[in-house]
């Protein structure tokens, strides 16, 4: 049997923390530390600057993974980068990191779109392609600038997101220590594409419709409860493991509400969930391998520890993996 396992990870934040008061100074908002922190446990995030893209921040995390995994770029026969604020309508922003990173190889290359649970997708994806024995050895990405889609005046949504990129190495194991990936679920529900979304396109050069993050925070807090509590309980059982077999739980880093109240939905003591929401801000897609990178490079997560990671984003998608480092 072929198995894939992480063998590397590595993340980027760019630039200095912005803390809640300095954004709000920034953008004259009608809001407070206190109101924001109490609301979603975020106190800072990170946003690039101006001229820094998805593609800067993925190579910068791409760089790090691979030296945690002893690899060389052209090592790597798979990119799979999950995005929702992409460099270019085209070519993807997966072929532009391949390019920066000088792979010469041949590597399939290319980006995922499920806004929050991008990177679930992306493991899930190149996991299949994996075991599926074609590929040895992938670079998976979540990466994103969403400083470019807020609107500055909504303290509804703009406090609430940051910008950086995650990236794992997987490559493919034999089962000699077991799977590493134990089991995966995507899922998705086009009905509520409306509660979150950035409805905007562009047509004959000229931007259509609304370019800016829209929300309906309440619904987005009830839904994502629930389907993350029923992903992470699919996951578990597809593995034949009961969820006190978690060592650790590293959710997609939207609010600290959602976070807890998963953890307590699956009986596991919140001490057991990795938050970097604090001082990340909800990065999308890179939200869940930055708290990875940041748990395994502090020395929380370790080699051999069972990790469920969770996601739930616009679309509405949502999904969930476990594996074992």
């Amino acid at each position: 049997m072929i198995y894939s396992r992480i063998t590397g990870t590595g993340g980027c934040l760019p630039g200095d923390p912005v803390d809640n008061a300095a954004l709000i100074a920034a953008h004259g908002l009608d809001s407070s530390d206190d109101w924001i922190v109490e609301r979603t446990g975020i106190r800072s995030r990170h946003f690039a600057p101006a001229g820094t893209a998805a593609s800067d921040l993925a190579l910068v995390a791409s760089q790090r993974a691979l030296e945690a995994a002893g690899c060389a770029p052209n090592d790597i026969d798979l990119i799979v980068l999950a995005t929702s604020t992409p460099d270019f309508i085209f070519p993807s922003t997966a072929a532009l990191l391949q390019d920066k990173l000088g792979i010469t190889n041949g590597a399939a290359a290319f980006d995922l779109q499920a806004v929050c649970s991008g990177f679930v997708y992306a493991l899930a994806v190149a996991d299949k392609f994996i075991r599926s024995g074609s590929h040895k050895r992938a670079l998976v990405v979540g990466a994103e600038v969403f400083s470019r889609i807020l609107d500055w005046q909504d303290r509804g949504t703009c406090v609430l997101f940051g910008d950086g990129a995650g990236a794992i190495v997987l490559e493919a194991s034999h089962g000699n220590n077991g799977p590493g990936i134990y089991a995966t679920a995507l899922h998705a529900d086009g009905r509520y594409r409306d509660i979150l979304a950035v409805a905007g396109h562009v047509s004959g050069g000229q931007p259509i419709g609304d370019p800016f993050l829209r929300m309906d925070g309440q619904a987005v807090f009830k839904f994502a409860v629930k389907v993350l509590a029923e992903v992470a309980d699919e996951v578990i059982r597809a593995a034949g493991m009961t969820a006190d077999q978690v060592d650790w739980l590293v959710p997609h880093q939207a609010n600290i509400r959602i976070m807890q109240s998963t953890a307590k939905k699956l009986r596991l003591p919140i001490e057991r969930c990795i938050v970097t929401v604090d001082r990340h801000g909800n990065t999308s897609a890179a939200s869940i391998p930055l708290a990875l990178d940041e748990a395994v490079r502090s020395g929380k997560i370790g080699a051999g520890d069972t990790v469920l990671l969770e996601g739930v984003g616009g679309g509405f998608t949502w999904g969930a993996a476990l594996l074992k480092l």
